[in-house]
């Protein structure tokens, strides 16, 4: 959840070859994340996958997490909702999901609820163009959900919507906190989600040493990427955008995410895509789109005009 408090001016202009780079890298790397979070969660328990992820990352954020922090109830708050409560939520979906893409495409929600809880809780006005966007993407989200041929995935598809209210409900939260640097918010993630995800499996998951002892070099490569790669890497390439462009610029392109998740689903893992998903998670993604665009045209009108 990268914060937008601070950096250099916003450019205005074409993007640089290297800021293509990073956006093609964030992409890439987001869209293998989800191939990665499906193969650990087929050998390891979703709780123990979620901890270990964040005590890799916990590893090497640590020199981040340093004074001063932000108000500790609202901090608090954040690193639940951000951690343990949305990363349990996001493995059990892996872990039940028998055709990644649908599940991939309905984590994309987080976007238009973002513009719900800002309407609801920062006033925020919420344009018509942002509701049609939101109400399309619900309706691709469901008519996925429905598929005949999905019979194991709308539970997983419901978690993902259930993750996705609660990443937009942090992402709010963390709006009216500013002045956290992102790798700093990661950090204190980490601190708060690794004790408690493996606390949690720990207390709930059986046999986790031999788990463990059928956890297979790809599994923990996996592992890796999740906690160093994805959490690290891609959260330090998106601040240093948005440090030199809108948000609202760049949102729209990491829509593509899903479409490496879903294309390397096919490939790799035997995906199964029936028309009626194909056309649900293309009406989903519209949908998104329509809402992350209306905020960046908002964005533009609200900014002050060059005297």
């Amino acid at each position: 959840m990268p914060s937008l408090a601070g950096g250099a001016a916003q450019g205005t202009g074409r993007f640089s070859a290297a800021e293509r780079a990073a956006v093609a890298a964030i992409i890439l790397i987001w869209g293998i994340n989800n191939v990665a979070a499906k193969v650990a969660t087929d050998v390891l328990p979703p709780l123990l996958v979620g901890g270990l992820r964040f005590a890799m990352a916990l590893v090497l954020l640590a020199p981040f997490i340093r004074p001063p922090f932000p108000e500790p109830r609202r901090l608090l708050l954040i690193m639940l909702l951000a951690g343990p409560l949305h990363f349990s939520a996001v493995y059990l979906g892996f872990a039940l999901s028998r055709n990644l893409s649908p599940y991939v495409v309905s984590l994309q929600l987080w976007i238009p609820m973002t513009a719900v809880f800002a309407w609801w809780l920062l006033g925020e006005r919420m344009r018509p163009i942002a509701i049609a966007g939101l109400a399309i993407a619900m309706i691709g989200v469901t008519w996925m959900t429905l598929d005949p041929n999905g019979g194991a995935d709308p539970p997983a598809i419901l978690i993902g919507v259930a993750a996705s209210a609660m990443w937009a409900l942090a992402t709010v939260l963390v709006r009216r906190t500013p002045g956290v640097k992102p790798l700093k918010m990661q950090a204190l993630t980490a601190l708060v989600a690794a004790p408690v995800l493996l606390g949690a499996s720990a207390a709930f998951d059986t046999d986790i040493p031999g788990k463990l002892r059928e956890a297979t070099p790809l599994v923990w490569v996996a592992l890796a990427w999740a906690g160093i790669v994805s959490s690290i890497a891609a959260t330090a390439l998106l601040f240093w955008l948005v440090q030199r462009r809108e948000a609202g610029r760049v949102t729209p392109y990491l829509l593509l995410t899903p479409v490496v998740s879903c294309t390397l689903g096919v490939l790799l893992l035997g995906d199964a895509m029936s028309a009626q998903v194909v056309m649900g998670a293309a009406a989903t993604l519209v949908g998104v789109a329509v809402v992350s665009l209306a905020e960046r045209r908002a964005q533009a009108k609200e900014l002050p005009t060059p005297t």
